[in-house]
């Protein structure tokens, strides 16, 4: 099956919260309440007792309590009639409004009590008693129960109260048409009398109330809010021909839905508008279209944070803005995982639409550009409520630069603006940006190396896109991998030391570079330990002294102590090397008479008397760059070590994960980042860091790069859709400073069968086609097609090199034989690998070799096949009591116990063949045959680490070194070199700013096939 996702992006970036559409504004529910309502008022009451209609019956009793109103009133009975009690609460509320209130207290206009006390009485009459008791709110008053529910009408139904009753629709138009009536600039007769123009206003009331709504004549659109206020629409209504232009969804007519993967309500109506305005007032703040606000949600939380990017009024009446939101870092992917600065807020693509009266403030949101140092932006921002330098996108986790157009208006664009210090070099850059051949020198830095298949697959990927990328340094605390990465890449300066040591060492290089005046400082007492300054300020004499001194100890024959000369300084480091328990800068000295064996570390401080050959070496090292200063490194890769998030692991923190040790290199990781500022950043991990503690070390790490103004995407690859036969799941986090364009993640080319479980949270950012979107992918590749090809060898091999015995039988075999010369582009000599390299395997103890021999050669052959061993219906096994237990020739059982108990007895992975119609799940670290299937299908033997190896998608030419069980183990714990390729090759595409701005894209028909265009190319950039 192809390896896909649903459609449904940024399912672990977070949809927006949904807090985040504060009312709900469907469409469709409001227009079914208003057509209730009016269908209500002039339809026939559900009473059988009459056959009056309801407009009617309406009209006549509020007829009959304005004429009762200008006698006075009687005494109440208690058994009055309905009829009887509707006509005298009505007589008495418009008494009470054709006279001037009594009390002085009262704000209360006259034409709001109006409003309140006939939308009450006309609210009785028109619908059917459902309780004696009149239902009262807690303060006592109808009057406010009924102005309550007449605000409710005017919002949308995601308002604080959002459940309506059938008859609050009918109180809205009724709202809508008293306003109307009362409103003093509408009375036809200036001479009327308080009691006419109530009466008229009663029937205007009710003939609205029973008629369909109407377009406006007035220019200011208004809807009363909870706390009585007007929300309002003021000025002219934009063109409708420009309206029409701008909003074409709006005025479709036939509810087109919405589309996009960044809509938070794609499932919805798109509301149609009557028409469009540039302006709102809401509680007496006026708001102009782009400008940046405040908004409340349903709860009374902290108010979110909008751009208003529209403002209509829909064709029900109803007053709508357009929001579009920006997220705190909390209310993105980060959460709470990383230290985000204060104040600073990111833009987004997500839009809905919300009732106007849900404003609350105008902000004011200056923005930045990206490229800004923190410290620079603390003292430079100018008084606001936020900043915003970011545009954060749902798929695929994606925060990058905010578009250089101008949002039209609002908030302040900001000037402030520091140069590009982190620029390619000017030879490489001015190449790039012309399209010529990109062949200067790209530098990369690999951390947690291992044996080096980041890098290289990078290298040969960047290659591709004819990018010249060049490891020039790596480190790993492994020496045995450190020796295979130095074998494969003489050209890096390869480091095999912890990266916290590391990261002190690049700081205190800078420092020895300060004392000799090749890197400047604007305080050099201030950057550089006292100590240090003291070793490098010796006096000139001192020096002559020191050298007289040497040449009289050489030159006195009759000493018989053995005198150890200096020849030269090779290497620095910090840490503690001699194993003394004293950390601090040591150099590796090169004894003048001894071979390089013989070289040792010496501390700093002890090396006084060779002043001359350390500043010797500091100049060269500068000058060769033999360790990275800030700014040097172009690329940093690497995949630093979590295993305190393993399930191996019994004692795992998930309440504080990066207080696990194990944890911690992850931090260290990125403080090196922040340190170098590389261009670009590329980290890999295991998928765990996004399933454990609910994705806190995936969250951390996106959020570190974000806090340090990078660009960053993160994404999850599976190896085995880039032409491997295993599976392999693993996150790659990718970084670009502002000045770069955020490199892409390349879309699966073969198809996949997919194992293990994607966490749920984090489902969209899976490379993958979507769902139902038609591909044409290359087959999957099997275990046949990797390594049918190699030479059978026995289990006791013990050769390290061999000859192929026979031509690649596969296109995969013909192109992982290739030259390391061809593949990088250094020959176009087309010629297969003459040596086969590593071809052996663990060797098995005479038991489990005795075990091995016993599993027979088919597929799915494994322990279960051994006698004795009996399966259950429920797929677990159990001894077979009447077939006696078989012992080897030591005495021990053919079938050990731990086979039988493994998972419980239902696994059969001990002693299991793989088959050549298979694909492996994850190629491993260690190669005995007790608890997975790594068996040859075919062979006595597990498989050989070149066997391994060509799973991993390792190039035939790439040697290891170190014991066998070390070879695996980098074999294991090495990054699938296809996905490295086609990740360099998307890297490239970046550097030379050809990147798209999708965060996925197509690699080429015939990738990665690409080397005869790529001579082809330069050839003709040569010319």
């Amino acid at each position: 099956m192809a390896c896909k996702r649903k459609s449904k992006a940024g399912t672990s970036s977070g949809s927006p919260p949904k807090s985040k559409r504060p009312r709900q504004t469907k469409k469709a529910r409001v227009e079914e309440e208003v057509a209730t309502s009016v269908e209500k008022a002039t339809s026939p009451p559900k009473s059988k007792k009459t056959r009056q209609t309801k407009k009617k019956r309406v009209e006549e009793e509020v007829a009959t309590s304005v004429e009762k109103s200008t006698s006075p009133l009687k005494s109440k009975s208690p058994r009055l009639t309905r009829s009887a009690r509707v006509e005298e609460e009505v007589a008495t509320s418009v008494e009470k409004a054709a006279c001037p209130p009594k009390s002085k207290n009262t704000r209360q206009t006259r034409k709001t009590r109006v409003e309140e006390e006939v939308a009450t009485s006309v609210e009785k009459a028109a619908s059917p008693l459902k309780s004696k008791k009149t239902r009262q709110t807690k303060e006592g008053g109808v009057e406010e129960e009924v102005a309550a529910s007449v605000e409710k009408s005017t919002c949308s139904p995601k308002s604080k109260k959002p459940r309506q009753t059938k008859n609050a629709s009918v109180e809205e138009e009724v709202a809508t048409s008293v306003e109307i009536a009362a409103s003093p600039t509408k009375l036809k007769n200036p001479r009327q009398t308080n009691k006419a123009t109530v009466e008229e206003e009663a029937a205007t009331s009710v003939e609205k109330a029973a008629s369909p709504l109407r377009k406006p004549v007035t220019q200011e659109v208004a809807a009363a809010d909870e706390d009585g206020e007007e929300s309002r629409f003021i000025g002219k209504p934009m063109e409708d021909e420009e309206a029409r232009k701008q909003y074409p969804k709006r005025y479709a007519g036939e509810k087109p839905k919405r589309n996009g993967q960044n809509n938070s309500n794609d499932d919805e109506d798109i509301i149609q508008a009557r028409c469009h305005y540039t302006k709102a007032l809401v509680d007496g703040i006026a708001y102009d279209l782009y400008d940046d606000a405040h908004v409340q949600g349903e709860t009374k939380e902290e108010p979110f944070i909008c751009k208003i990017v529209e403002m209509f009024e829909a064709i029900g009446g109803l007053l709508y803005f357009t929001a579009q939101w920006y997220y705190r870092s909390r209310d993105t992917v980060i959460k709470h995982c990383a230290s985000v600065a204060c104040g600073r807020v990111f833009f987004s693509d997500v839009r809905d639409d919300n009732p106007l009266d849900c404003l609350v403030e105008k902000l004011h949101i200056v923005r930045l550009t990206l490229n800004v140092d923190q410290d620079v932006k603390s003292k430079s921002i100018p008084v606001c409520n936020y900043y915003c330098d970011t545009k954060y996108l749902l798929p695929y986790s994606t925060f990058v630069n905010l578009p250089t157009e101008n949002m039209q208006s609002g908030s302040d664009d900001s000037t402030i603006s520091v140069e590009d210090d982190v620029c390619l070099d000017s030879e490489v850059d001015s190449k790039l940006s012309n399209g010529l051949c990109a062949k200067s020198e790209v530098r990369l830095l690999d951390l947690y190396s291992g044996c080096g298949a980041m890098s290289t697959g990078l290298c040969l990927g960047a290659h591709l896109a004819n990018v010249n990328l060049v490891t020039r340094w790596a480190v790993d605390y492994n020496e045995y991998a450190c020796k295979s990465l130095e074998q494969n890449h003489p050209e890096t300066e390869v480091r095999n030391e912890a990266a916290e040591d590391f990261l002190t060492m690049l700081k205190e290089w800078r420092k020895l570079c300060m004392c000799l005046k090749l890197v400047e400082t604007d305080n050099l007492e201030e950057d550089v330990e006292k100590s240090m300054l003291e070793f490098f300020r010796r006096e000139d004499d001192e020096e002559e002294d020191e050298e007289e001194e040497e040449e009289d100890v050489s030159g006195n024959e009759n000493d018989d102590s053995e005198v150890f000369e200096v020849d030269c300084v090779v290497g620095v480091c910090f840490g503690d090397p001699k194993k003394n328990e004293k950390k601090g800068i040591y150099f590796k000295i090169h004894w003048k008479g001894y071979g390089p064996d013989e070289d040792t570390w010496e501390p700093m401080n002890e090396l006084e008397h060779c002043k001359k050959a350390i500043k010797g070496f500091i100049t060269e090292g500068y000058r060769l760059k033999k360790l990275p200063l800030p700014g040097d490194v172009d690329v940093v890769c690497g995949g630093p070590p979590c295993q305190g998030v393993s399930g191996f692991n019994r004692f795992r923190n998930t309440e504080s994960p990066l207080a696990d040790e194990k944890n911690q290199q992850l931090e260290v990781y990125m403080d090196i980042v922040q340190y170098l500022k590389p261009k670009f950043v590329l980290m890999e991990n295991v998928v765990d860091i996004l399933k454990f503690a609910d994705g806190f070390l995936g969250r951390y790490a996106l959020g570190r790069l974000v806090d340090m103004n990078y660009q960053a995407r993160m994404g999850m690859m599976a190896a085995g859709a880039y032409g491997l036969p295993q599976f392999r799941m693993r996150v790659f986090l990718w970084g670009a400073r502002p000045t770069e364009i955020l490199p892409q993640y390349p879309l699966p080319t073969n198809d996949v069968i997919s194992r293990g479980v994607i966490p749920t949270q984090f489902e969209g950012n899976a490379v993958a086609y979507d769902e139902g979107q038609k591909t044409q992918l290359a087959k999957s590749l099997y275990l046949e097609d990797a390594i049918s090809d190699l030479p059978a060898v026995e289990n006791n091999e013990e050769r390290n090199e061999m000859p192929y015995g026979g031509p690649p039988k596969t296109e995969f075999q013909r192109l992982i034989r290739l030259s390391k010369e061809y593949l990088m582009g250094t020959s176009r000599d087309k010629s297969l690998q003459k040596v086969l390299y590593d071809h052996r395997p663990l060797q098995l103890n005479p038991d489990d070799y005795a075990r091995v021999c016993e599993v027979p050669k088919r597929k799915g052959a494994c322990f279960r096949d051994f006698p004795g061993v009996r399966v259950r219906g429920d797929n677990k096994v159990e001894w077979d009591p009447e077939v006696p237990r078989v012992y080897l020739a030591s005495g021990k059982p053919l079938v050990p116990d731990y086979a039988m108990s493994f998972v419980k007895g239902s696994s059969s992975k001990p002693f299991a063949r793989l088959w050549w119609d298979e694909t492996v799940p994850t190629v491993v670290t260690r190669a005995e045959p007790h608890n997975q299937a790594i068996m040859h299908p075919e062979q006595d033997r597990v498989l050989t680490i070149r066997e391994n190896a060509r799973l991993q998608g390792f190039p035939d030419f790439y040697r290891l070194s170190g014991p066998v069980k070390e070879r695996y183990m980098q074999v294991g714990n090495a990054v699938a070199v296809p996905v490295a390729r086609a990740l360099g090759y998307a890297l490239g595409l970046a550097l030379r700013r050809s990147a798209g701005a999708d965060p996925l894209f197509i690699l080429p028909a015939n990738f990665p096939s690409l080397q005869d265009q790529v001579h082809s190319a330069s050839s003709e950039e040569e010319n």
